[in-house]
């Protein structure tokens, strides 16, 4: 009796192991890659539109309007962390009058690195470097325009659309520091938000 047990036992191991012969290597499940599914490393470049808003300094104007450009930058991912840099340059619409003056930001740019954490094909970010940009001052039909230099700031959450494609949306602080206007007698510069959207080609 015991024989028959233990041969009939031994036929089936047999069978479950010629079984599994069958099976290609890998075709069974495996637990998830703790890294992120997508690939954010490399160059992309893309475009944004938004909307900028703010004060002037040591002014009662506070320029706002629609705000949009292109931006370029480069990613190198370590497992769920993602840095790089990033430049954009904008043109803006941001202006405002009060009493006699008026003052507007035409133009502005950032050059800024970037810091985040991959969740699959959601990546959230901060941001920080160098603005530039040009302010305009207007009284009595009299311009003064100027370049400015000054900081940048913000937050981020990009998604990845499809291996070449990702959209987002940012915040950025911009702080184009102070310089002297002859129209005003002091010095003057713009402290802007931006609030944007804009989407990116991964090549």
């Amino acid at each position: 009796m015991r024989k028959t047990i233990f041969a009939a036992a031994a036929a089936v191991l047999a069978a479950n192991a010629a079984s599994a012969a069958d099976f290609p290597r890998g075709s069974y499940s495996q637990r998830p890659v703790a890294s992120p599914i997508y690939n954010w490393s490399g160059a992309y470049a893309g475009l944004n539109l938004g909307y900028q808003w703010g004060e002037t300094t040591n002014n009662p104007t506070r320029p706002a309007g629609i705000a949009g450009g292109g931006q370029i930058g480069y990613n190198w991912q370590n497992g769920a962390f993602v840095f790089g840099g990033e430049t954009d340059i904008q043109i803006s619409g941001a202006d405002d009058t009060f009493a006699p003056w008026k003052f507007a930001n035409p133009w502005f740019g950032t050059l800024r690195g970037r810091a985040g954490y991959a969740y699959n094909n959601f990546l959230f970010y901060g941001t920080l470097g160098l603005a530039y940009g040009g302010v305009k001052g207007t009284l009595a039909g009299l311009d003064e325009s100027k370049t400015h230099g000054g900081w940048t700031a913000g937050v981020g959450v990009e998604v990845g659309l499809n291996p070449a494609w990702s959209a987002r949306v940012e915040y950025l602080y911009v702080d184009l520091s102070d310089r002297s206007y002859s129209i005003t007698g002091v010095k003057n510069g713009v402290e802007s938000n931006l609030l944007r959207f804009g989407i990116n080609y991964h090549f």
